[in-house]
């Protein structure tokens, strides 16, 4: 064990409500239980889950710290007695299921990943939620394949820009939603095949007529309400919709159920942070064999909007609730 400070600087929620109630506080550093690792923070992503915790809306699971913050990158400082994958001194980046905002965290060992050569820190702390996410959801739900159609909502977020690497990587075609034409240019550049401004075009009728008619294989959305029925719409045959967020405020819609039996569809979800440590460690390994390769190689790296020090949260959450941001924010510890 390195020497560790007993207090440390951590962000925490005063209380539900706006950026403003993201509060500097001082507490004890943790010690890491036998299969988990103590991580001297460098960077945190600053991710969607971050503000509905914030504003009272998505309080972590039994067990998690209660400070915002769902990954991580950093050195090990100190190590369990159980803990065989990482030793004092890795420079790692990790999943955690709260307590990233601060300048120490624990992480479960069998979720840490190694940080490839080509990374900065700050890009390693902008990996591993939305990594995780992006794999879990597209590849092993939505069970995406080489030359088959994605379809990604938010195409210029955090997951979105890593997804439209990753399937591009394994040989999909990409087609994204934006809002603007800044997004649409920045998701071209990283290799989507159309970017669909939802503002002034229908992504149905877009969707269509590039893929003459077929719709897409697999459509990610984190926007739901009426976009439920629309993608019901754009899907293909078999298609699978995989959901992971309702940004448009309510998890209800009314949709057309006809469509999930003609077209044989699938809709499927998932949320990551209550999942088992073991479920999470599989998807680790999963990443290590297929996603690390191409991190290492520097073929997949995370678009970054902008960086703010630990003690900026509040602005951070700020920039992320204008929804102008292309890519990841990260706090810098």
């Amino acid at each position: 064990m390195q020497n560790v400070p007993t207090q440390m600087t951590v962000i925490g929620i005063s209380r539900p409500g706006g950026p403003e109630v993201l509060v500097p506080e001082t507490r004890p550093v943790p010690l890491p239980a036998p299969d988990q690792i103590l991580v001297k923070v460098a960077a945190a992503g600053v991710n969607r889950p971050d503000v509905a915790q914030r504003s009272g809306a998505y309080p972590p699971p039994p067990g998690a710290s209660d400070l915002p913050g769902l990954e991580i990158a950093g050195e090990v400082v100190a190590a369990g007695s159980a803990a065989k994958k990482h030793k004092v001194g890795d420079q790692v980046m990790s999943l955690v299921a709260g307590g990233g905002y601060a300048q120490y965290a624990i992480a479960q060992d069998a979720q840490a990943m190694k940080v490839p050569p080509h990374l900065t820190m700050q890009e390693a702390g902008a990996i591993p939620e939305t990594l995780m996410t992006v794999w879990h959801n597209v590849f092993e739900r939505g069970a995406l394949k080489p030359a088959e159609t994605l379809l990604v909502h938010g195409g210029s977020s955090g997951i979105g820009t890593m997804v439209i690497q990753l399937a591009k990587a394994f040989g999909s075609k990409v087609i994204v939603t934006v809002g603007s034409k800044d997004k649409a240019d920045a998701c071209i550049k990283l290799g989507a095949d159309r970017a669909i401004n939802y503002k002034s075009e229908d992504f149905v009728t877009e969707v269509k007529a590039v893929t003459a008619g077929a719709g897409a294989d697999v459509i990610l959305d984190m926007v739901g309400g009426d976009y439920i029925d629309r993608n019901y719409e754009a899907a293909a045959i078999g298609g699978r919709i995989v959901q992971i967020a309702f940004l448009s405020g309510t998890p209800k819609a009314t949709a057309n159920f006809a469509k999930l039996m003609v077209k044989r569809l699938i809709h499927t979800g998932s949320t990551l942070r209550p999942r088992s440590n073991a479920d999470k460690a599989a998807m680790v390994l999963a990443i290590e064999a297929n996603v690390m390769p191409l991190l290492r190689e520097g073929r997949v790296k995370p678009l970054m909007d902008s960086t703010f020090p630990l003690e900026k949260a509040a602005d951070a959450h700020r920039r992320m609730e204008t929804s102008e941001h292309i890519g990841k924010i990260v706090l810098v510890a």
